[in-house]
């Protein structure tokens, strides 16, 4: 995981006297927050943390760690609302990292080489109705779509609702890679297709990031193997190779 991180990322967590996140995020780190002083909190205490790390750092250096990118589904946008309303005055810097979205196409080839989507399928904040119009929409077009927490235990049906709205728009051959814990030690990843998705459902959890390719995206094979998923950017339409 620190392969994948930022050298700017890297400093900023060096230079901090105080670290926050979740457990999840902060336990890979160990050896870069050793001796430093670590809160950890956990899911669905975001707010919380956010308005901690903010009243520490007006008087210390503080670093939140965000898994992926923190301006992508993170912590980035609550940290700025509540220091927002909050109405002090500090200094912060928002550190891209690697999305879920980047680090699960980049095990499978390159499925996301043009445009593409990225939706969440968790209706904790955001209503159920709203999501599956977004799907409707963004697979009506023939885009890849990215799914972000396609399937809990709270809610194990929100990943059959995304099957169904993209079979209206794309054929059954279109391929779709479950990539779980992208590029971590116990990665795993299926190639699959639209059509036979039900196979492989039981492997599919809030660990998973599902790529349902678009309408030109297709299965990459190296001789008899497959390999992943391949979305042509367009040069076949401009040059001979």
């Amino acid at each position: 995981m620190r392969d994948y991180m930022t050298a700017r990322a890297l400093k900023a967590i060096a230079g901090a006297e105080y670290v926050l996140g979740h457990a999840m995020y902060l336990d890979p780190l160990e050896p870069l927050i050793r001796g430093k002083t670590v809160i950890s909190s956990s899911m669905g205490k975001e707010v919380d943390r956010a308005q901690q790390a903010i009243d520490l750092a007006r008087t210390h250096s503080v670093a939140i760690v965000s898994g992926g990118d923190a301006g992508v589904y993170g912590m980035a946008s609550i940290v700025l609302e509540v220091l927002e309303h909050s109405g002090i005055i500090i200094e912060v810097e928002v550190i891209p990292g690697v999305t879920a979205a980047n680090a699960a196409a980049s095990r499978i080839g390159s499925p996301l080489s043009g445009d593409f989507a990225v939706i969440s399928l968790s209706d904790l904040l955001t209503p159920l109705e709203v999501i599956e119009k977004r799907l409707d929409a963004v697979f009506s077009v023939g885009i890849p779509v990215v799914l972000y927490n396609p399937k809990s235990r709270g809610r194990p049906h929100n990943f059959a609702l995304a099957v169904e709205h993209a079979r209206k728009h794309l054929s059954g051959t279109t391929p779709i890679a479950i990539v779980r814990n992208a590029l971590r030690e116990d990665e795993q990843t299926i190639i699959t297709t639209l059509g036979e998705i039900e196979e492989h459902e039981p492997a599919i959890d809030m660990h998973t990031t599902v790529i349902i390719g678009g309408s030109e995206s297709r299965i990459w094979r190296m001789g008899n193997d497959v390999k992943g998923i391949i979305t042509p950017r367009g040069y076949h339409r401009k040059y001979v190779y």
